[in-house]
């Protein structure tokens, strides 16, 4: 009895729902169906919420969608409707919702400055973006200040304070010198987070008057500098040593909060002589491995990817030899939400139920709201199979009107998350989509699966049948999986046959047909079997197989599970391997392994090579392992081994292998070290960086190896930083937003050291952009995400270790992920050259729509149907791939008189990409094949009956058939030739007035309007007279030939080798040959002896699309010969002609040279234009004041510092160097090596203003005052 339990009446329907399992419907990835169905817009790209904008550019809010019907768009700012059509400034991309705001012609930025919202909408619902915040972006100049000198005594501690101007977004700081030298920094001197400069303590070489601080703001591509700042040192006899102080943080506590996913850094600089140590720890915990990183000489504490757990306390220790002081930091980890689950489209059918769940976690707990078509689902027009649970909408019998879209919004105090789910109400009648008349093939026993891919809404049933009129399949031989497919677990031989599926709901009903062909097994019916063969012997192995009459078999031999050795010694026959000769180094495992397109299987023997019994002689052996190894010079990089050999055992030791054993890394496993000539005891051997060494030396004679001596003392070396890196580092993308890095990690002994890393460094090629690294673990991969499809990046892995960096590494090229190209190739066109040959062309797709590596074009085409017999038949496309960026190519193979299409796709690394629409094109008529067979009965005194069959390809509309014939006497001579013409219809013939007891040779062949196909020949006589000695036994259907005869001469050819096979009635034992040249050709004919009686031979060494004729005769037989055959070989492959014209590196290297000589000739436009004088080397002789003094408008010339110049931007023609270089120092760290040429000056105010992103800067007009920097910096673009 089932226990009862009582629910409460408010809560029962919903748990009843939720305990429910509920299928929505799956939507087949079928590229037609989707084309079909109705759906309701789905925001596909979207621009960040928060948007930074460079104010000298067009702005573009980027909004795309999908949806059937397509969807339309419209905008919100700050709320409310923004009108694009009142602002001329403003238009919006055809077929999307994309703006474009133009800032470049007029418009200001700040104007735009606002929160918008996308809206896409059809009749099915509406989906919108998020909120997107544009904020155009802030370089705002440097805050006008006289700054006094420094004057601090040695050993005490000094902070220079930046204070940047506040930029959107912040700048990047650094500090250099006047000559554009970064200042050196070290555990004494170094720069905070917030580019303060920190001495712990100065010291007399820190005197100098250029400490200068720049800013430099990416967004709009500017470098603010700030006045430079003099520090003099002044000595007092002794220098006091202090215990540490800290500089940053103040006090013994303070607070950090950080949010879930961030980087949390934490600082701590002290001050203090001797200058401190810092060091970091988490109380009541350990900082987390992996995850933690220690920058700006262990005085910045980093953790990556910070979660809730690594709340806590972290305490800084400053010391040094005096004392301690310590600072604790109070982290707390907030979360902006974040995804548990994120809701999901749904797909229903009229009367269906389904959930919309929308569930997201943060700290503090996220608030969720609904909405309905972007509308608050409160105020939302109201749907009676909707309800609101939470963070649930749950929906009851829907109807087709319940299509909308629903937006799930999850909101705290630090951010919020927005997202689409539509539910699709759809009713549609059901749809098979696995092709009709499909053909499976499978070996007997095996399972047998039959698809059956359908669609349908609601969920249409599936039936299956066996035969035209068989019943439904049920039972416990079959198993129905709920994608339609069906599965015959043991598919036997009467299992084969034509099975329907059937679909079916309460909107229609639709059948398809498939076909099931059951296969025998593959068998080796005579395995290889063990063999002992004395040396230079012969060794034999058979493999006899069966195999299904229809499957062709490939047999390949193997030893020890590889290839065979490349040696004229190993025979490979039709069944059997042979080995000639046999030595030592033949010993193994001999696998015969047969494979056909369906099964495969394989049977092993083993070869023991064995030595004759040999006769009484000197005993040879291997040699004793050698003993008393002493190692001595012990170096940090190497070391002397030495040995006493053991007894040579009558065989002269050859030479000696070293091996190691690295104790530290590898216990127990010795490597290969090297080896010296046999009369050498003693090796200088190389050592490597923090192994712990141990060798053993082994001796080597004809005989073999001896074993091993016993293990020399152990030798630890000392640890260093790698000499090497990473080698075969590749980036490869696995996904269309990621880049996959790896690399093959260093050997334990490689790594020179303790703690070994990898920093992994990557940037966008070609793009003006930093270097990001990272530093990972161990290991050999590390992947990138959220990367621009298909784009080219430069990488680099350099190793690390407690000790230091290994060598600067070099830089590869990779490519983040492909993806499936977006569009198929246009304008298709078909040119019939003849009745077997086309030529299709078509346009190449734009290079940016492959989305990956071209790899060029598929060609898929079939045949249709037969335009002489109008009958379709199974479809058997075939498909010709050309490489490269190919436009055209030859469809050989073509069958005559025949309807076909085809469509082209374009192919890269990750697969095709959609195909062309289908063309249709017809080939004209060709030649018939000869008759299909022709018999003469009914032998009379003066007549002979004749019967044919029509070609089995007519290629055409037979028009008629013509028959020749002429007598043959006893001597083989032929007599006078008839012929006759014969209508199409006919398939009989009775010719009469023959001479009796007379043999004749007939030739016959049908004709289409084209031509006459080949003939097909016969040989036969009328019977005796009654005085002759012999009629033919009664009832002999056909006549027998008197003399031997070849016959039915046919050929299969391909490009480059021809089959040949014929029927020979005659003596046994005739030896055939074969002879051919090209038709049409005086050339003398070409003979080649059939090895054996066979029927058949192939020609090899044909040359491609040449017509040949052949035939065959055979010897001692008076020398009878067949009659000709004429057989053409196929064209060459299309996918060989390689187009230079066409290739990707040539164009793309001819569009590099046509660039560089057009920049050379601006540059050259620019140098003959500019004016003005500013050299350098004037400058720093006429002013010894560091301040940067202005320039008078009138004269380009220096003049005296005034402060109502102030914020004035310079002329054009006073602000470029005479010769437009500034004198490169000594030292390679400077901004001379960081962009085309230092062309920069300085305002007034200190700002650094010279190009270095290649962009034309408008030029202020005079007198405004201006928060931008006038022009950009090309030479600091790449500093910091």
């Amino acid at each position: 009895m089932m226990k009862k339990m009582n629910i409460p009446t408010s809560k029962t329907s919903l748990v009843l729902f939720l305990c429910q399992i509920i299928s929505a419907l799956d939507v087949p990835l079928d590229s037609k169906l989707l084309e079909e169905l109705s759906q309701p817009p789905t925001i596909t790209q979207q621009s960040p919420k928060d948007y930074i904008v460079d104010p000298r550019e067009n702005i573009v809010i980027q909004c795309e969608a999908k949806g059937k019907p397509p969807p339309s768009f419209s905008w919100t700012r700050n709320g409310t409707h923004f009108d694009i059509d009142k602002d001329s400034q403003v238009t919006m991309k055809p077929n999307s919702g994309t703006l474009v705001i133009n800032i470049m012609n007029g418009g200001k930025a700040e104007a735009y400055e606002g929160v918008y919202q996308c809206t896409a909408r059809n009749e099915r619902g509406a989906a919108v973006s998020n909120n997107i915040m544009i904020r155009p972006s802030r370089s705002p100049l440097w805050t006008k200040e006289k700054l006094e000198p420094n004057h601090v005594r040695e050993g005490d501690s000094l902070v220079l304070h930046c204070r940047p101007p506040v930029g959107l977004p912040p700048p990047i700081i650094f500090w250099m010198d006047n000559a554009f030298q970064r200042l050196p920094q070290s555990e004494r001197v170094s720069q905070g987070l917030n580019g303060d400069l920190y001495f712990s303590n100065v010291q007399p070489e820190d005197t100098r008057e250029d400490y200068i601080c720049y800013a430099r703001f990416n967004h709009t591509q500017t470098i603010q500098q700030k006045q430079p700042i003099s520090v003099k040192v002044y000595s007092t006899k002794p220098v006091t040593e202090r215990q540490p102080v800290l500089l940053t943080p103040t006090g013994s506590t303070s607070t950090k909060v950080e949010l879930r996913g961030n980087v949390l850094l934490l600082e701590c600089i002290a001050a203090g002589l001797p200058t401190p140590v810092i060091r970091w720890i988490k109380e009541g915990g350990e900082l987390p491995a992996n995850r933690t990183f220690f920058e700006n000489f262990k005085k910045t504490l980093k953790i990556i990817d910070v979660s809730e757990a690594d709340s806590g306390n972290y305490k800084c220790i400053a010391r040094n030899t005096l004392g301690s002081v310590y600072h604790v930091i109070s982290v707390t980890v907030k979360a902006a939400p974040y995804w548990i689950t994120a809701p999901r489209n749904l797909v229903l059918s009229p009367g269906e139920d389904g959930t919309l769940i929308c569930r997201a976690n943060g700290n503090p707990k996220p608030s969720i709201s609904w909405l309905a078509n972007g509308v608050p689902i409160a105020i939302a027009p109201e749907d009676p199979s909707r309800k609101v649970d939470g963070d649930t909408i749950i929906f009851s019998h829907v109807q087709e009107r319940s299509s909308a879209v629903y937006q799930c919004n999850a909101s705290n105090e630090y951010g919020y998350l927005l997202a689409n789910a539509f539910v699709n109400v759809l009713a549609e009648p059901p749809r098979i989509l696995t092709p009709a008349n499909k053909l499976y093939q499978v070996i007997a026993d095996s399972p047998a699966l039959l698809d059956c891919a359908y669609f349908g809404s609601p969920k249409p049933e599936i039936e299956w049948f066996k035969g035209v009129k068989g019943s439904i399949l049920r039972g416990n031989e079959y198993v129905f999986h709920d994608n339609g497919t069906l599965e015959i677990p043991v598919a036997q031989k009467n299992s084969a046959g034509t099975y329907t599926c059937v679909a079916r709901n309460e909107l229609g009903k639709i059948q398809n047909e498939v076909h099931l062909e059951i296969k025998d097994p593959t068998m080796i019916i005579k395995q290889p079997e063990y063999k002992v063969i004395q040396r230079y012997g012969h060794a034999s192995f058979e493999c006899i197989i069966k195999h299904d009459s229809t499957l062709l078999p490939t047999v390949t031999w193997l030893k020890d599970n590889e290839e065979l050795p490349d040696d004229e010694r190993f025979l490979v026959g039709k069944d059997n391997l042979t080995i000639m000769n046999v030595t030592d180094k033949d010993d193994g495992t001999y696998t015969c392994v047969v494979n056909t397109t369906l099964d495969s299987v394989s049977a092993s023997a083993v070869l023991t090579v064995v030595a004759a019994p040999p006769t009484p002689a000197i005993i040879y052996a291997r040699p004793n392992p050698p003993f008393d190894l002493e190692l001595t010079g012990q170096l940090e990089r190497s070391i002397t081994l030495s040995w006493i050999p053991g007894d040579e055992n009558n065989s002269p030791i050859t030479n000696f292998i070293i091996e190691y054993e690295d104790a530290l890394h590898e216990p127990g496993v010795w490597h290969y070290q090297t080896e010296v000539p046999g009369t050498q005891t003693t090796v200088k051997l190389k050592l490597s960086p923090y192994v712990n060494y141990s060798f053993r030396v082994i001796a080597v004679n004809k005989i073999g190896r001896s074993q091993p001596s016993e293990p020399s003392d152990q030798y630890l070396t000392k640890s260093a930083s790698p000499d090497e890196n990473p080698a075969n580092v590749q980036g490869i993308g696995s996904e269309p937003d990621n880049l996959v890095i790896t690399w093959e990690p260093l050997k334990g002994f490689q790594s020179n050291g303790p703690g070994l890393q990898y920093k992994v460094s990557w940037r966008q090629k070609d793009v003006d952009d930093e270097w990001t690294s990272v530093i990972v673990a161990n290991v050999s991969k590390y992947i990138v995400s959220g990367t621009p499809t298909f784009v080219p990046y430069e990488i680099k892995v350099q190793a690390l270790n407690d000790l230091g960096y290994a060598p600067e590494p070099s830089e590869v090229i990779g490519h983040s992920g492909e993806d499936l190209p977006m569009v198929a190739p246009g304008n298709v066109q078909v040119h019939v050259i003849n009745s077997t040959l086309a030529k299709v062309h078509w346009d190449p797709v734009p290079l940016k729509t492959v989305r990956g590596h071209l790899q060029g074009y598929k060609v898929y085409y079939w045949k249709v149907q037969s335009l002489s017999r109008r009958s379709r038949r199974h479809v058997e496309k075939k498909i010709l791939t050309f490489r490269g960026n190919k436009t055209f190519g030859m469809l050989p193979g073509l069958e005559p008189y025949s309807s076909y299409k085809l469509n082209v796709r374009v192919v890269n690394g990750k697969g095709e990409g959609p195909a062309s629409p289908d063309k249709v094109f017809n080939t004209p008529e060709g030649v018939p094949s000869s008759p299909s067979f022709l018999k003469i009965t009914n032998p009379t005194l003066d007549s002979l009956t004749l019967e044919w069959g029509s070609p089995t390809h007519p290629n055409g509309v037979l028009t008629s058939y013509t028959l020749k014939f002429q007598p043959i006497n006893n001597t083989h001579e032929l007599g006078p030739l008839v012929e006759i013409r014969i209508p199409a219809n006919e398939s009989s013939l009775i010719l009469k007035n023959l001479n009796y007891s007379t043999r004749y040779k007939f030739y016959f062949n049908a004709q289409t309007s084209v031509g006459s196909g080949s003939q097909i020949t016969e040989e036969a006589v009328t019977i005796m007279d009654e005085a002759g000695i012999l009629r033919p036994a009664v009832g002999a259907g056909k006549v027998q030939p008197l003399y031997p005869r070849i016959r039915n001469v046919t050929t299969a050819a391909a490009e480059t080798y021809a089959n040949i096979s014929w029927e020979y009635e005659g003596p046994d034992h005739a030896n055939f040959y074969v002879e051919y040249g090209v038709a049409g050709s005086k050339e003398d004919w070409k003979k080649e002896i059939v090895n054996g009686s066979r029927s058949f031979f192939v020609l090899k060494g044909l040359t491609p699309g040449t017509a040949y004729k052949v035939r065959v005769g055979a010897e001692g037989l008076s020398g009878f010969r067949s009659s000709e055959d004429v057989f053409e070989t196929g064209p060459a492959m299309a996918s060989r002609q390689v187009d230079i014209a066409t290739q990707g590196w040539f164009i793309g290297l001819m569009c590099a040279v046509a660039l560089l000589i057009l920049i050379l000739l601006i540059v050259c436009f620019i140098r003959r234009n500019k004016g003005g004088k500013y050299p350098v080397k004037e400058k720093e002789d006429a002013h010894a004041d560091p301040e940067i003094q202005p320039m008078k408008e009138d004269d380009g010339t220096f003049g005296e510092y005034s402060d109502a110049e102030d914020h004035k931007p310079l002329k054009k023609g006073s602000r470029t160097p005479s010769d437009r270089t500034v004198k490169k120092e000594d030292s390679d760290d400077s901004l001379v090596d960081y962009g085309e040429g230092v062309n920069g000056q300085f305002n007034e105010d200190g700002s650094f203003i010279g190009q270095y992103s290649g962009k034309k800067e408008k030029e202020p007009a005079e007198g405004n005052e201006s928060s931008e920097a006038p022009s950009p910096v090309n030479a600091m673009n790449s500093f910091v």
